[in-house]
């Protein structure tokens, strides 16, 4: 994402990000309805403002929320009002969505604030790590690319405090990345496999292949 949103500063940040995740419920109530009702004139001016609709103008408004808010994301100063506005689990809720465009932008979010401690602790107390294990069989590569990062962003400074990082199904598929043909996928997976990976847990990976990874393909180019 090139370029920031704006805020109205007539509104402010907190007003601001408030209206954007009162338009997502709005929006994903209305799915759930089977249709698209009008909006009041607050929602309808925030749907205006987006900055995501000038670079996908013909996306869904559920998309183009929740990418405006993984854009958010990005800034630091935003942290303590996304974390009040709920929107970390907002993110992690839209992680199960069937829409993989929805799932690429919410696992984009999750990994502009995991670098964050506060951020962090929520998203391990919250239950994250499994649903973010769940973004590596995407065929998305983005997807699969902000998965990656997020997971060595939670890894814990101690070993064995989250085991589910370690798993060997995930070793075996960080594996299997390591030898994509996607530089950016096989240098992050590398990574992984050195920093967060015991060699006995990458040895054992070895012993058993890695073609049986959760089932994993490698993502689509």
């Amino acid at each position: 994402m090139a370029q920031k949103p704006k805020v109205d500063p007539h509104v402010g940040r907190l007003g601001y990000l408030q209206a954007l995740v009162s338009e997502f419920q709005e929006t994903e109530s209305q799915g759930e309805n089977g249709g698209m009702e009008t909006r009041g004139p607050e929602a309808t001016a925030t749907a205006s403002r987006t900055w995501f609709q000038c670079r996908f103008p013909l996306a869904d408004a559920k998309e183009q929320v929740l990418a405006n808010l993984a854009n958010f994301a990005y800034d630091p100063s935003n942290y303590q009002y996304l974390r009040q506005l709920q929107v970390l689990d907002l993110f992690l809720d839209s992680l199960s969505e069937e829409n993989e465009t929805l799932v690429e932008f919410a696992i984009g979010g999750l990994c502009n604030l995991c670098a964050d401690k506060a951020n962090k602790e929520h998203i391990l107390q919250a239950g994250g790590i499994p649903l973010i294990i769940s973004c590596l069989s995407s065929p998305n590569e983005e997807t699969v690319l902000s998965a990656v990062t997020t997971l060595l962003y939670l890894s814990p400074s101690s070993p064995g405090s989250h085991p589910e990082l370690t798993a060997l199904p995930v070793v075996q598929c960080m594996l299997r990345f390591s030898l994509s043909a996607s530089t950016r996928l096989r240098n992050l997976a590398q990574i992984f496999l050195e920093d967060v990976c015991s060699p006995s847990q990458v040895a054992e990976a070895h012993r058993w292949g890695v073609h049986s990874a959760l089932g994993i393909p490698l993502p689509k180019d």
